[in-house]
């Protein structure tokens, strides 16, 4: 069976790197009917926050991203960790190490100088004694040699095997490092394949040494590269990488940002929309590419307003509601305006700012809006149009277009420029906006002549 991970650290929010990662490990189990787990690396317990695990949580549920069986604690497997440590131990295969601070501290100051090491990294590993001071424990990597990493994203990588390489995989305060728990939590959780960021590249070969030290199987790497920002430099807060439940603060539907990340490092041909369904069928990790990605946000605007326009107008409204607060679910009106929004906006978020605009009374106008517009002889025709149109039945925007263009307008020998923008000026204080027929039919008839009269009475 095809078991895939996401193994997170709570030390701070999900961000889109991540959720992509997570995507696709999620995408590989479900495609071969595997299981797609979640485990959260708290061992570092003085920077974990609450807060960042159940943020993490939440952006799962968010998005749809259901993980298969409990979720893996590291906090809550210590015990486990220091069996495996003691077993290394036992065999001989990792050291009590009792080297200082200050020593470790003068070691690497002369290696990253160029300088010769003043003393031997792997002091104590032959040590047979005991000592009455703090100790890390060592892992007894081979004296020499290389590693091999058969990669799926990056092929065949080999790297020579250092002095270094006995690494720490216990601290002096009894806590498992990183490269030691995460190759213990993935036996134990029998992970198949394992696609991660290239930035634990490195790290992957002293996670090998640990898996041939126990006679284990190594599981299938695949290190993609990064996402960068348009210029091709790190991605920043400022080009996106913020908290994925940012997203959905802006307005983005979770199916757009998952299209959206799919495409960054992977492709079928030049299809850009994929469902989830798509994605699931298509996806596999050894087409991921070798080159970093590049983050764009027009493309995910482009994206997001797709999927929004293709939603329901039910849904759209019902998530306007509980996201942003703008209650159109019950709107007479709610095709019109919805259709209209969704033409003019890219992310819920705007279409809340337009509605809220719609449907809240001006209580100021655009002065430029009003300089230009309100001549002479103006307010004189926004009064007749409210007289014009007091006994009509008016609820269609055709019949409001219609009253205007066919009627109005010409038997009062006007422009369309002479009533039509300072209509809209009445209803929302500028020009802009969605179509003027539409405005007219989603306010009804008597918020339009309340609109007008209040511009008339200021």
């Amino acid at each position: 069976m095809t078991i895939t991970r996401f193994a997170p650290s709570p030390t701070g929010y999900l961000h889109i790197g991540g959720l992509r990662t997570a995507l696709f490990n999620y995408l590989w189990a479900r495609k071969n009917g595997g299981k797609f787990r979640l485990r959260i690396e708290d061992t570092d317990l003085a920077r974990n926050k609450e807060e960042a695990t159940q943020a993490i949580l939440e952006a799962f549920k968010w998005v749809g991203m259901n993980w298969d069986d409990e979720v893996v604690y590291q906090s809550e497997r210590f015990d486990v960790y220091k069996e495996y440590v003691n077993i290394l131990l036992e065999k001989d295969l990792a050291y009590k190490c009792y080297l200082t601070p200050e020593e470790l501290k003068e070691y690497r100051e002369a290696v990253q100088s160029g300088k010769e090491a003043p003393f031997d990294i792997r002091k104590y590993r032959d040590f047979k004694g005991e000592l009455d001071k703090d100790y890390v424990i060592r892992f007894k990597a081979p004296l020499c040699g290389s590693v091999t990493l058969d990669d799926g994203v990056k092929g065949k990588v080999t790297v020579d095997i250092k002095p270094s390489d006995d690494f720490v995989i216990a601290r002096s305060n009894g806590v498992p490092t990183y490269n030691f728990v995460v190759v213990i939590d993935d036996h134990e959780m029998k992970m198949t394949e394992i696609i991660r960021g290239d930035d634990h590249l490195n790290n992957t070969f002293k996670q090998i040494l640990i898996y041939e030290a126990f006679g284990w199987d190594v599981p299938k790497f695949y290190h993609v590269p990064m996402i960068n920002n348009e210029k091709g430099k790190k991605l920043s807060k400022r080009d996106g990488a913020v908290d994925v439940m940012d997203y959905k603060r802006e307005g983005f539907l979770p199916e757009a940002l998952l299209n959206f990340l799919v495409r960054l490092g992977w492709s079928y041909g030049d299809q850009e929309i994929f469902s989830m369904d798509e994605m699931i069928k298509l996806f596999d990790p050894k087409d991921i590419n070798k080159s970093a990605s590049s983050y764009n946000l027009e493309k995910l605007l482009w994206l997001n307003q797709h999927y929004i326009k293709n939603k329901p107008n039910k849904e759209v409204a019902r998530l306007l509601k509980e996201d942003f607060d703008v209650d159109v679910e019950n709107h007479d009106k709610l095709e019109i305006l919805l259709d209209d929004v969704k033409d003019r906006a890219k992310t819920l978020k705007e279409m809340a700012e337009i509605i809220q605009n719609i449907m809240t009374v001006p209580s100021e106008y655009n002065p430029k809006a009003v300089k230009k517009f309100i001549k002479d002889g103006v307010k004189e025709n926004l009064a007749k149009f409210v007289e014009f149109i007091k006994d009509r039945e008016l609820h269609l925007p055709i019949e409001w277009h219609d009253i205007l263009m066919e009627e109005f307008i010409p038997q009062n020998n006007l422009k369309p420029k002479d009533i039509m923008p300072p209509l809209r000026i009445c209803m929302n204080g500028d020009t802009k906006g969605i179509d003027l027929s539409n405005l007219l039919a989603i306010l009804g008839k008597d918020e339009v002549i309340k609109r007008v009269e209040k511009f008339l009475s200021e």
